[in-house]
């Protein structure tokens, strides 16, 4: 019998959804402590997901730090200590894998570009150039993309879910 894939209690929780974070992050609004960025020029969806990423695993690392420091104050009948918190995020981050948070790049692309078809983000026409390696002939342009109107006026609640708005 096969292993199950989903876990037995809780699913698969995220502290946030990726649509969210895009829209917050296109806003300039620098969200879960991701750079603050000119919503007029935008920014590559590498970078988009690289921020996405780092915010997911600083958030993941937050939480965990957050209740073992509850659990080990209760155990041992004291106060929350915010410095103990501080090093065991960082001791989270350290042993966490980049790959083990959140979705891969090739998702986070066929998932931005259903944002492209709703016509919520758009390229801002800003170009750089980008290559693999010095040896490695160049490698597309890395466009910049930036929020379109329809996606500004957009509900949370499509941006929670942007294949139900597509697909109905």
């Amino acid at each position: 019998m096969g292993e199950l894939l989903k876990p037995s209690r809780g699913g698969f929780l995220r502290p946030f959804g990726c649509g969210e974070f895009i829209r917050e992050f296109l806003l300039g609004r620098s969200p879960n402590g991701s750079p603050a960025i000119d919503p007029a020029v935008g920014a590559p969806q590498a970078d988009i997901f690289f921020h996405y990423k780092n915010s997911l695993m600083r958030a993941t690392a937050v939480d965990r730090a957050t209740r073992e420091e509850e659990k080990r104050a209760r155990r041992e009948k004291r106060s929350i200590d915010p410095t103990s918190i501080e090093k065991l995020i960082q001791r989270y981050l350290s042993q966490m894998s980049y790959k083990s948070r959140g979705c891969r790049f090739h998702s986070f692309v066929v998932y931005f570009s259903n944002l492209q078809r709703l016509n919520w983000v758009e390229s801002s026409g800003l170009e750089e150039p980008s290559s693999f390696q010095d040896h490695y002939p160049p490698g597309p342009p890395r466009r910049y993309f930036r929020l379109t109107d329809t996606g500004r006026t957009a509900p949370e609640t499509a941006w929670a879910n942007p294949y139900r708005a597509l697909y109905g």
